[in-house]
């Protein structure tokens, strides 16, 4: 996004992880929360890791999927995000997923949304998780305006690879408003600790800054904590987005979900070309050239 020169530079740090259900029910109110400061930001991504190379295997996989599965039901029932039919798994690893949607961010910010979200996608919607290079690739294929030879080549690369390994390190020294719990939030949000004994961001978390300060907003929170924290940093931010038509959403966002659809539109819905496709809670939206290339669209015969 493009800064306005007349205000404080304002960055928002977005720590997060495309496997993470809590990052994935956050996702309403962050595609606000954009809209609104649209010119006014830089917002960066940094990817954690949730799921780690060294994370000891489960010796019993399909306990610990069940148990899993339950978890994300759980946590859909506060966020009302969508969740798989059937998760086929626990992921086993967050690194294909993390390196791939780093690996789009050169092909610039449309690009990089639309990839995150279809990796978000291949665990709460598909549950496939994208745990594998090559899950990875498969699921993102197909997005509009994709270079995948070139996303293929950027996600194998050292210099990639670096970049993550510099986001997981970021993740792992947090601010120290984060180590301690506050607020009613169902995810407050406490800095997780590490097997070596040392903290990471709760995912998501929200650092926002400008050279005079910052405020750390960790866990599941509404639109208005956000709002609020910008406000204090740069007042007269964020501005308030104007919600779009339908069809004007369904062609930005090209995947939406009954809360993002609620909240960022206006409108008799659906649209009459949207795809729906059904999820283990509500459907997810999908415009008709999204759901051409879109995995979820073609596990069967999808409705409209």
């Amino acid at each position: 996004m493009t800064v306005v020169p007349d205000r404080p530079a304002l960055e928002v740090v977005e720590y997060t992880d495309p496997l993470c259900p809590w990052a994935w029910g956050s996702e309403p109110v962050f595609r606000r929360l954009r809209a609104a400061l649209d010119g006014h930001v830089r917002w960066r991504r940094a990817y954690c890791i949730l799921f780690d190379h060294d994370d000891d295997p489960p010796p019993d996989p399909a306990a610990e999927t069940a148990w899993y599965a339950r978890y994300v039901e759980d946590i859909s029932t506060h966020t009302q995000a969508p969740r798989a039919l059937r998760l086929s798994r626990v992921a086993a690893s967050s690194w294909p997923s993390s390196l791939v949607a780093k690996a789009a961010e050169p092909q610039g910010a449309d690009v990089a949304e639309r990839v995150l979200r279809r990796l978000r996608e291949s665990v709460f919607v598909l549950g496939e998780p994208a745990d594998t290079p090559a899950l990875a690739l498969s699921a993102v294929r197909g997005t509009p305006g994709l270079d995948s030879e070139r996303l293929a080549a950027d996600a194998a690369s050292a210099a990639v690879l670096e970049r993550v390994r510099a986001d997981r390190a970021e993740a792992r020294r947090p601010v120290g408003e984060v180590l301690s719990a506050h607020g009613g939030s169902p995810h407050p949000g406490v800095a997780k600790e590490t097997a070596d004994g040392e903290y990471r961001y709760a995912l998501p978390t929200l650092l926002i800054r400008t050279a005079a300060g910052y405020r750390a907003v960790p866990g599941w929170r509404s639109y208005e904590e956000y709002a609020s924290a910008v406000e204090e940093l740069c007042p007269g931010l964020p501005q308030d987005p104007v919600t779009l038509t339908p069809m004007e959403a369904l062609a930005r966002y090209r995947s939406l979900t009954e809360p993002e659809r609620r909240l960022l539109t206006h409108g008799p819905w659906p649209p009459a070309d949207a795809v729906r496709v059904e999820t283990g809670n509500g459907p997810v939206w999908l415009h008709p050239e999204e759901a051409a290339a879109h995995p979820a669209a073609h596990r069967g015969t999808p409705d409209h």
